[in-house]
């Protein structure tokens, strides 16, 4: 167990560090946090035309994002060596940006891999042109990605994880409330297909766009849905290439390999994540028509490459996907998203020069200590829990003693000395950064575990807990208000960064990232009873979460098993953080700052990290995929704290009011 520190938060008076001006003083606290926190905020905030939704997140992203627009483009300006990284950050830019020469190529980069399509004329020719254009990064109807083996954290293997749709999942394909949207779908299939020169008139577009609709249903029907792909545990089955062929008969692995440019040996040893969906795979292959497969190959590939190509496509698919899916008016600019493609595919090179700029060493030790501070809060909650056994504690301290903090950037950054880009290829660079990544990927097979690897940029404003490693890692970006703020009192820092902290913590002890021990091993280390007791605490959250619906969505609700891993991070977080928040103190009485108490201020800065805006269409669109509840119900969790009836004195029939037994209580 780490020892707990405390340093003083600045040099002078601090800050409150909570926005006073966003606070809504006609909605109580007791009835509603997230509305009285920031309903100065939501009342005064439009949503900007090229955003789906706009909250805290995306104010800091797009603050790191114009730090990131100078960097990159003085590094197109500047001199950088041929074959530098600053060289090869500008040239990518560059190629991006110069929208005249997409509009002047047109569609040619497409015209030989859309040959290659029409040239399948069976299923081994069609597994062989599928691999070879996902190596490029199209997509296929099966994704390979390597990780670590989550029963074995000392090696990599590789995982086949179900694909093939063009609708964000399958619920889609099957559901009622989206029969409207099937129906634009292929619209917007047809429209692709025929500005991407695969049809020859509007006609046959419109033909092939119904195959492929219908293909698509076919594969969706073999999909898990996203709750059954949270599970830890399901989602594991290890096959070698004999189990692999028994799970999908008839599928030619050899020609997709071939295709992909991945050694034979790479399926000798699997993780299948969805084994039925390999199985209704396999049966499509041989059952559809060869054609039908070409078409589906053929809008895959326009789709995938359409952000990189002319203005008639870029328009038509942000057509669908942004403005019919999330109801975005307008695209992003074109250098917005011309930052982005740096950051896809050059990120770290990116990301080292923005720490160099945007990082002050202070916020890295003020870090340290928080952590310090809530992995010692936990350590002491577990130690007291009453539901928890002595076996199953000695465990979980285990596990926590354990925990890998990653803070800002990584140690070591990636090295891009073997990715070649041009500043007049377009489309040639986002294929050769496709076919870096691949294998990149591909060389962790055999190799030790790179336990320094960071899957998160530091200009990412955001974090992440990750099983296989036992780690939580914080991005330098999100280290900073309202999340983070050196020069603000401890209660707002720990009511915000403190509890995102607890957060990714949390999610070690989540319903599915708790099934993984201090090793990064998923293995069963809790007795019956306990997991039992804890199952139930976790069915109660569900049930309180699936009541809830959207103050802007009245009638749609909350999916409860959807968002239990992240709802029980958000409880975890806020209840963790406040006890750090208590140990950082060491027992002082807070000071009253901006009118408001220390736990007022706790509460605040934690309900003042959720301030967010979505339109109706995105809104909807994150209640069918987000594994995040909405932000109105992060902020509100706080219904389950005792500490929070106190703060704001919360009574029975106040909005927020739980009953003590109906509280959740878990960490």
């Amino acid at each position: 167990m780490q020892t707990p520190t405390q340093t003083p938060s600045s040099t002078s008076a601090p800050t409150s560090g909570i926005s006073v001006e966003d606070i809504d003083p006609a909605v109580r606290a007791a009835d509603d946090l997230f509305g009285h926190m920031n309903g100065g905020w939501l009342a005064r905030t439009q949503i900007p035309p090229d955003r789906a939704r706009y909250g805290t997140f995306v104010v800091l992203a797009e603050a790191a994002e114009t730090h990131l627009r100078r960097i990159i483009e003085e590094a197109a300006a500047g001199d950088g060596a041929a074959g530098s990284t600053a060289r090869k950050v500008g040239d990518l830019f560059t190629s991006f940006v110069d929208e005249a020469r997409a509009d002047e190529l047109g569609v040619t980069p497409l015209a030989a891999d859309l040959d290659a399509v029409r040239a399948v004329t069976d299923v081994d020719e069609l597994l062989r042109t599928m691999g070879a254009l996902q190596r490029n990064g199209s997509g296929g109807a099966v994704a390979l990605f390597v990780n670590t083996d989550d029963r074995d954290s000392t090696r990599y293997v590789p995982y086949l994880e179900q694909s093939g749709l063009g609708l964000p999942n399958e619920s889609y394909y099957r559901e009622a409330t989206h029969e409207s949207l099937r129906t634009t779908y292929v619209e917007h299939v047809a429209a692709m297909l025929w500005l991407g020169g695969w049809a020859e008139d509007e006609t046959a577009a419109r033909s092939a766009a119904e195959r492929v609709m219908a293909l698509e249903t076919r594969l969706a029907a073999s999909h898990w849905d996203n709750v059954r792909t949270r599970d830890a545990e399901a989602t594991y089955t290890k096959v070698d290439r004999q189990g692999l062929q028994q799970l999908a008969p008839g599928l030619p692995w050899s020609a997709w390999l071939a295709g992909l440019q991945a050694p034979e040996s790479t399926l000798d040893d699997v993780v299948v994540r969805e084994p039925d969906y390999l199985t209704g795979l396999a049966a499509a292959l041989h059952e559809v028509d060869v054609a039908d497969w070409r078409d589906w190959l053929a809008w895959h590939l326009v789709h995938d490459t359409a952000a990189y190509l002319s203005a008639p496509l870029v328009a038509e698919s942000f057509d669908f996907y942004g403005r019919t899916l999330s109801g975005t008016p307008q695209p992003r600019e074109r250098w917005k998203r011309g930052v982005t493609l740096v950051e896809q595919v050059l990120g770290e090179a990116a990301g080292q020069l923005y720490v160099e700029r945007h990082f002050p060493p202070s916020a890295k030790a003020r870090m340290v200590e928080l952590v310090a501070n809530i992995v010692e809060a936990y350590g002491r909650r577990i130690a007291a829990l009453d539901w928890m056994g002595a076996e199953t504690k000695a465990r979980a301290a285990e596990k926590l003693a354990k925990f890998t903090p990653k803070i800002g950037y990584p140690d070591t950054w990636r090295d891009y000395s073997s990715l070649t880009i041009a500043a007049d290829d377009l489309v040639g660079n986002v294929r050769a950064a496709a076919v870096f990544e691949h294998e990149r990927d591909l060389a962790k097979l055999g190799s030790p575990v790179d336990r320094g690897e960071w899957f998160m940029t530091p200009q990412t404003v955001n974090a992440y807990f990750n099983p296989g490693l036992n780690e939580i890692v914080f991005p330098a970006a999100i280290l900073q208000p309202p999340f983070f703020d050196v020069a603000a009192d401890d209660a707002a820092n720990y009511g915000g960064i403190g509890a995102v902290i607890g957060h990714e913590i949390g999610h070690g002890f989540d319903d599915q990232g708790s099934k993984y021990d201090g090793d990064g091993n998923l293995v069963s280390w809790w007795t019956h009873d306990d997991r039992d007791r804890f199952d139930e605490r976790a069915r109660a959250l569900i049930e309180q979460y699936a009541a809830f619906e959207p103050r802007e969505l009245p009638g749609h609700h909350v999916n409860g098993e959807l968002t239990v891993g992240e709802n029980i991070g958000d409880l975890g977080g806020v209840t963790i953080a406040l006890e750090a928040y208590l140990i950082a103190t060491d027992g002082a009485p807070p000071p009253v700052i901006d009118g408001l108490t220390g736990p007022q201020r706790f509460f605040a800065g934690w309900a003042q990290c959720w301030r967010l805006k979505a339109r109706d269409a995105e809104a909807l669109r994150l209640l069918a995929i987000d594994p995040h509840s909405p932000a109105e119900f992060r902020a509100n969790v706080v219904r389950n704290v005792d500490a929070f009836y106190e703060a704001f004195g919360v009574r029975e029939g106040d909005g927020l009011w739980l009953a003590p037994d109906q509280r959740v209580r878990i960490w």
